[in-house]
This record gives C-alpha cells, structure tokens and sequence, in this order.
C-alpha cells in the first residue's frame, strides 16, 4: 500500500481528529464575548473553514437615515470568521489573534438583511496562518458587501513543532 492510501482505521483517526480540531474552534467561539453581544452563530465549520452569521439588529446601525450596519460590526464577524477558520485548521491550533487584518468594503450591507461571512486558511507556517474572507448579504447576487486577508497567529501546544 502506498503512502497515499487511506485505510479504514486511518480514515477513523483523520475523522476523530478533525472533529476534535471543529469542536475546538466551536468552543473557542463560544468563549468570545463579542460574539454573544452580536448574535453572531456558526453555520458551518470544516478543516481550515468557517461561515458564521451575524442577523441584522437596530443596535449595529452606523447611520440611522440609511438603516446600514456599522463597519465595526462588519469587521469583527469578519476577523472572527477568520479567527475561526484557524482554529479548525487540521494542524490543531490551541490559540489564535489576529496580527494583521485588511478590510475592504466594497458596498453598504442591505438594511434588515442578516451577514454571512466565509473564511477560509489559504496557507500556514509554523507560526502564523493567513486567511481570506468574503462577507455577503442576503442579496448574494450584488456581490460582497466586503472582503478581507488577514495574518493569524498560531498557538501550538508544548511538544509541538
């Protein structure tokens, strides 16, 4: 059998340990505090991405004649998909900050409409992860309400290399 090859049992592990990583950066959501202030919830976690949503609140208005979310709402479900795709990256991070986040807006987000951002982990070194993310509104088809790269710091556990 050559290297390449998956085995039932190495399928199993690779499965144990990738449910393992998503349920790590579950919990690491869960234990941030802005996430619960903007309802912000997982819709979807895989090796190395992340969707979260954060719905529409009066609250998170930054101009009250146009009813558009404020950017800085934007931004943190941004940096916290990202943060969020690191944490379920296969090589286990057990902590994340971000070093470096470029936002671009590339248009007001849709008054009333819930956010959907996506990130995902384009490449990692020993030490730090870099990750793209597009955040859209309920009107996908208009394009991204904004876009983002970032540099993530990569905590390993004792022992790791």
């Amino acid at each position: 059998m050559s290297s390449d090859e998956t085995t039932p049992d190495r399928a199993a592990a690779q499965g144990a340990v990738k449910r393992d990583t998503v349920d790590a950066a579950r919990a690491f959501i869960a234990r941030l505090p802005h996430c619960a202030a903007l309802n912000m919830t997982v819709q979807h976690l895989d090796a190395g991405q992340a969707e979260l949503m954060m719905p529409y609140d009066t609250r998170l208005i930054g101009d009250p004649q146009s009813g558009v979310i404020h950017g800085g709402a934007v931004s943190a479900l941004m940096d916290t998909s990202c943060g969020a795709a690191v944490m379920a990256h296969p090589s286990a991070p057990k902590s994340t900050a971000t070093l470096d986040l470029r936002i671009d807006y590339m248009r007001p987000a849709t008054p009333g409409q819930r956010l959907l951002a996506r990130a995902q982990v384009f490449r990692v070194t020993r030490t730090v992860a870099f990750v793209r993310a597009v955040t859209y509104d309920e009107n996908e088809a208009s394009g991204p309400v904004a876009q983002a790269t970032g540099a993530f710091t990569i905590e390993r556990s004792t022992g790791d290399a």
